[in-house]
């Protein structure tokens, strides 16, 4: 705990928020800033996507707050787990919020920033490896690959008021990688919308607790993706990502789907 001296003689606490991304899953993935920062915390404040064996870098007699998630039954809102990070700075001094992914990938970071600003509370920021390019990356499928797929799209399924994002049509529309977070609800539509551009057999993905030990993935075409995640067990329990784009044929289960059923190169 960070303690001052005042001209009273009386100790101050002095408050820090460092928000830390803890990357896409799996332990091992966070970075070494990160780890210091969970070494010096007084205070951590985690997700629900968080592995808990993170907390043991931490010290002991640390304070280790759940704050759930916005898609959980436990969850905290945004506006309560903001001033929480704050109270906890100025009662207890490094505060350490733990969260899952990189900070400002869907993940609200700014938000949090932002608000320990309005305070003007020292704050520190430490990224984290996004699930958006480690997960297909983990699985050997480039989100980038020369000749194939030049560029990337990551885009959320549904907008802030909970709408299917209007951004996916266009996306539908482009030659990028997309990748899609959060949409895993959404995925009839989102076929749907892939569908009405023509690329019907448009290779790929459906990825489940990427990194993880439980992870499942999902390899087939736009056309048949929903039946095999299905065949494959996908459901809500865990973080789920969708992929779209050629790259998706570089994935080795793909090379063996096509070799049964005689696909072309490069289906679009």
């Amino acid at each position: 705990m960070a303690l001052t001296e005042t001209v009273t003689g009386k100790q101050y606490i002095e408050p820090k928020i460092t928000i830390v991304g803890a990357g896409p899953g799996d332990p091992d993935l966070i970075s070494i800033k990160g780890v210091k920062a969970l070494k010096g915390a007084n205070v951590i404040l985690y997700d629900a996507l968080v592995d808990e064996r993170l907390l043991d870098y931490a010290p002991q007699e640390s304070i280790k707050v759940y704050v759930g998630n916005p898609s959980g039954d436990e969850n905290f809102s945004q506006d309560v787990v903001n001033q929480l990070m704050v109270d906890y700075a100025l009662n207890f001094g490094h505060v350490v919020r733990l969260k899952g992914g990189d900070l400002f990938v869907f993940g609200r970071g700014y938000e949090e920033l932002d608000y320990a600003a309005s305070y003007s509370i020292e704050t520190d920021i430490v990224p984290g490896i996004s699930s958006a390019i480690s997960v297909p990356g983990l699985q050997g499928i480039p989100v980038t690959h020369r000749g194939l797929s030049e560029s990337l799209w990551v885009l959320s399924g549904t907008d802030s008021e909970g709408n299917l994002s209007p951004e996916l049509g266009d996306a539908a529309q482009s030659r990028a990688t997309v990748v899609v977070l959060l949409g895993y609800d959404r995925l009839s539509e989102i076929v749907a919308l892939y569908q009405q551009a023509g690329k019907g057999r448009l290779p790929a993905a459906v990825i489940q607790n990427g990194s993880m030990a439980n992870e499942k993935i999902a390899v087939g075409l736009v056309n048949t993706i929903e039946e095999v995640a299905e065949e494959k067990g996908i459901d809500n329990t865990g973080p789920v990502l969708l992929v779209f784009g050629s790259a998706v044929e570089l994935h080795h289960d793909f090379q063996r789907i096509r070799q049964f059923f005689e696909w072309p190169e490069h289906a679009d």
